[in-house]
């Protein structure tokens, strides 16, 4: 459901662009019945979600790496002003830094790692199963500890 309620769940749903995003928008089924905003690194993806509120916030990356203040800084205004009840992110970077500011704010979090992550968990992933509530690998011979198989996005 896209408006929102008291009753709702709500849902800040994060990924970058590419394969992330992709298993982000393949998790929409769950996301049914809740209160759902969308964020991402690329602007232009909020047309992929149309009819639900989308969120930009600035990439960062290990050669400009000083862009992750304002990064992280953004991504903390987003969860400030929604409230979400559970962020979730299908990774990289970006979304482990949701993660961070999702926790300083006492919301709960969600990390499921890539699916190409067939060898072992991403660093991100490795670094988000120690920040997150809940970690998940769509590979089976990957649960180990903290971290959970349930199935994976793409199948």
């Amino acid at each position: 459901m896209k408006t929102s309620s008291t009753e709702q769940k709500r849902i800040l749903a994060i990924a970058s662009v590419g394969g992330h995003w992709i298993q982000l928008l393949r998790l929409m089924p769950v996301f049914e019945g809740s209160y759902v905003e969308f964020v991402s690194t690329r602007d232009g993806l909020g047309q992929m979600v149309e009819g639900y509120k989308f969120h930009y916030f600035p990439d960062f990356n290990r050669q400009k790496i000083f862009s992750i203040f304002k990064s992280f800084s953004t991504v903390y205004k987003i969860i400030r002003e929604m409230k979400p009840d559970v962020v979730i992110t299908t990774g990289s970077a970006p979304g482990m830094l949701a993660l961070l500011a999702a926790r300083i704010q006492g919301v709960r979090t969600i990390w499921i790692d890539s699916i190409a992550n067939v060898e072992r968990l991403s660093l991100s992933g490795r670094i988000a199963s120690r920040i997150a509530h809940r970690a998940y690998t769509q590979w089976p011979h990957l649960a180990k500890g903290k971290i959970i198989y349930s199935g994976n996005v793409i199948g």
